[in-house]
């Protein structure tokens, strides 16, 4: 009897494959909790993006109506610009005689590339040197309007160089402007300044109030950036309109 071997108990099947099993469910329990947590943390940044959005485009809002407040107070100094909205009118003191792109002057309206260079100064450039203007600010277009008198690409073509004649005004060099604007002035308004001609959009009850400028104030969008300005120095070349 000695040596022999006994016959080897066998292993049932549950006891081989019971390890097994706890194990895969224990990974199919944890790969559960991750998945859920995974689609919880996803829905909460869904909910939360679009209140997110909505606070910035509220608080951007409230931003833009109190820097046209500023602006709306500074103008109190000049009579006859009235802000409406985002555009500045400068009703009578910034007419064109007719079929002309230079501000008309006489007694009546007196010096009105001066008035116009002054506004600029203290109230435009001001405010968009203001925290809230370099903020928001993105661009001042200047438009030019005309009467209903003459084709619509002639008014088109005259609008147009109303609005640079408000360019010319405001880039005058000191050697031929009495109050020309300063050179950090002068550098502002190339960055911030664009023109845009509008025909006879927009008319006027009379004929001389629709030949007018005025200025449209376009703020940046939550998350836009203002373009970078091109690095060109300041020139004294005469108003292509006069050549």
């Amino acid at each position: 009897m000695i040596g022999l071997k006994l016959p080897a108990r066998k292993r049932s099947r549950d006891e081989a494959e019971k390890p097994f099993w706890i194990s895969f469910a224990d990974l199919m329990t944890a790969l559960m909790v991750l998945f859920l947590v995974a689609v919880t943390v996803a829905l909460f940044a869904v909910t939360q993006k679009p209140d997110e959005v909505a606070k910035q485009q509220a608080q951007r809002e409230r931003d833009i109506q109190a820097l046209l407040r500023q602006i709306t107070e500074a103008a109190k100094e000049y009579p006859g610009i009235v802000v409406r909205g985002h555009a500045i009118d400068f009703g009578e003191q910034a007419r064109f005689p007719t079929n002309a792109h230079n501000f008309l002057v006489d007694q009546d309206h007196p010096a009105p590339d001066s008035k116009l260079r002054s506004f600029v100064s203290k109230v435009i450039l001001t405010s968009a040197r203001d925290p809230l203007g370099q903020k928001w600010l993105k661009r001042i277009v200047a438009e030019g309007f005309a009467d209903q008198r003459g084709s619509y690409i002639h008014n088109l073509n005259l609008s147009l160089q109303r609005s640079e004649r408000v360019l010319c005004v405001l880039l005058a060099a000191s050697k031929l402007a009495p109050n020309a604007l300063t050179d950090a002035d002068r550098l502002l308004t190339r960055e911030l300044f664009l023109v845009g001609g509008s025909s006879f959009n927009a008319l006027k009850p009379r004929l001389e109030e629709s030949r007018r400028i005025e200025l449209k104030l376009e703020f940046l969008e939550v998350g836009e950036n203002r373009m970078t300005p091109r690095d060109a120095p300041l020139d004294d070349a005469p108003c292509p309109l006069d050549l």
